[in-house]
C-alpha cells in the first residue's frame, strides 16, 4: 500500500469553514483514472484534485480536477486551493512570484503576492448567447416571466458555466431553481444594483452534482 498525503483546503475564505472546500491528494502518480474518480465520489465535495509531476517543462506541477461525476479541464477554486496545497507541501516555483499550473486546458499562471494567490483565467472555450432551448430551460427552472432576463452568455472556460443577467437584485436574490427542471446546468445569476446604491453586482451560482447546490463563492 502506498500512503499519500491528503488535505482539505478552504478556498475564498479568511477563516475555516467559510469558503469553498477542496480535497487535495499529493503525489498522485500511480493512481488510475478509476481510482481518482472513486476517491472524488468518496470525498463528496464539489471538486477533488490530484497533484502530479508536470508533463510540460514550463509547469511547476500538474493537477487533475474531479467532481463526483467526472473530470474537469479547469476550475477556479481548485486552481487556487491546489496551488496553496502544493506550496504548503514545500513546492518551490521555477520563477519567483509565479506558479505555473498544468491542467486540462493547458498552462495557468498563478501570481503570488505575499500570502495571496491570483490566477489568470484561461481563454473561454465557449462564448456567445445561450441557445433558445437552454434559455427556455433556465426560465423554467428559475420560474422567470418574460422580460426578466436582460442578457445571457456562455462563460465556459472549462467547467461549462453559462450566466443570465436579471432585471433586479430582488429577483436575483429570490430565485429558487427547480431541481426537476435544472438538469446539468451550471448557471450564474447576476443583477446590477440600481444607481444611488452600492456599485456592485449581485451574483449567485448554481450547479447540480447529485443534488442541486448553490456555490457560496465562485470565480
Amino acid at each position: 500500500m502506498i500512503l499519500r498525503r491528503f488535505q482539505q483546503i478552504d478556498v475564498f475564505a479568511s477563516g475555516p469553514l467559510n469558503g469553498n472546500p477542496l480535497a487535495v491528494v499529493h503525489d498522485a502518480q500511480g493512481l488510475s483514472d478509476a481510482q481518482m474518480a472513486a476517491f472524488a465520489r468518496w470525498t463528496n465535495l464539489s471538486e477533488t484534485t490530484f497533484l502530479l509531476p508536470p508533463a510540460d517543462a514550463g509547469a511547476d506541477y500538474r493537477v487533475r480536477i474531479f467532481t463526483p461525476k467526472g473530470e474537469l479541464p479547469f476550475a477556479g477554486h481548485p486552481t487556487l486551493g491546489s496551488c496553496r496545497a502544493w506550496l504548503s507541501a514545500g513546492g518551490r516555483p521555477k520563477t519567483p512570484g509565479r506558479v505555473i499550473q498544468e491542467c486540462g486546458v493547458g498552462l495557468v499562471p498563478v501570481r503570488l503576492d505575499g500570502e495571496d494567490l491570483a490566477f489568470a483565467a484561461p481563454p473561454l472555450r465557449r462564448t456567445g448567447p445561450v441557445e433558445p432551448e437552454v434559455l427556455a430551460q433556465i426560465r423554467g427552472t428559475l420560474g422567470l416571466p418574460e422580460g426578466a432576463i436582460l442578457d445571457h452568455q456562455w462563460i465556459d472556460n472549462g467547467p461549462g458555466w453559462c450566466a443570465v443577467l436579471l432585471d433586479s437584485v430582488e429577483r436575483a436574490l429570490s430565485v429558487r431553481p427547480d431541481p426537476a427542471l435544472f438538469g446539468d446546468l451550471k448557471l450564474g445569476v447576476a443583477a446590477l444594483h440600481p444607481p444611488g446604491g452600492p456599485a456592485a453586482l449581485e451574483v449567485r451560482a448554481f450547479f447540480a452534482d447529485g443534488a442541486l447546490v448553490e456555490d457560496p463563492v465562485t470565480g
